[in-house]
């Protein structure tokens, strides 16, 4: 060994090899360059979450039971109908009477003091009947005269807007054919 191997200094072939493992060290110690790259995976996870939310839930939103509405030419608006606490008897194609908000199943003749308790306090005493076109009009007779003995003044028959009627009106306003 040389003189400079005493000493404690590396020969020259020695510390070029060191310098080039630190290099090598802090080259793997360099942090990643940033990715430009959105992940939009986690959001397709939320968005999918979400609409399996939506389209379970949706159909419990349906305000008291599912009937087919008789249709006519002229029906008149009643936008009051769709208020949470708006009271409806539904009346089913089998006789089936339902009474919401609870969408309760109940008899014709329950519906008298049902009806009265769910009147008191309010300011709006109109009671809405959906009934389904083919149910057996004994029915909706026995659920009207009920309501009636319970003390509402005001029915609403909820009905449906014929397909056509409306293009049937205008042309017998504008002359037709």
């Amino acid at each position: 060994m040389g003189a400079a191997g005493r000493l404690g200094v590396p020969p020259a072939s020695e510390t070029d090899n060191g310098r080039q493992i630190r290099e090598r060290i802090m080259e793997q110690k360099k942090a990643p360059p940033p990715v430009a790259d959105i992940n939009v995976t986690p959001m397709v996870d939320v968005m999918l979450v979400l609409l399996i939310i939506f389209m379970v839930i949706t159909p419990m939103l349906s305000k008291g039971q599912s009937v087919e509405l008789v249709k006519t030419k002229n029906p008149i608006a009643m936008p009051d109908e769709e208020k949470e606490d708006a009271i409806m008897v539904a009346i089913t194609r089998d006789g089936r009477c339902f009474l919401s908000p609870g969408n309760n199943q109940i008899t014709p003749d329950q519906l008298t003091p049902k009806v009265k308790d769910l009147l008191t306090n309010k300011a709006d005493k109109t009671v809405y009947i959906k009934a389904d076109a083919r149910a057996r009009y004994q029915v909706v007779e026995d659920v009207v005269d009920n309501l009636r003995a319970g003390g509402v003044d005001d029915l609403g028959l909820i009905t449906e807007q014929m397909q056509g009627a409306q293009e049937r009106t205008k042309q017998g306003a504008t002359g037709g054919e």
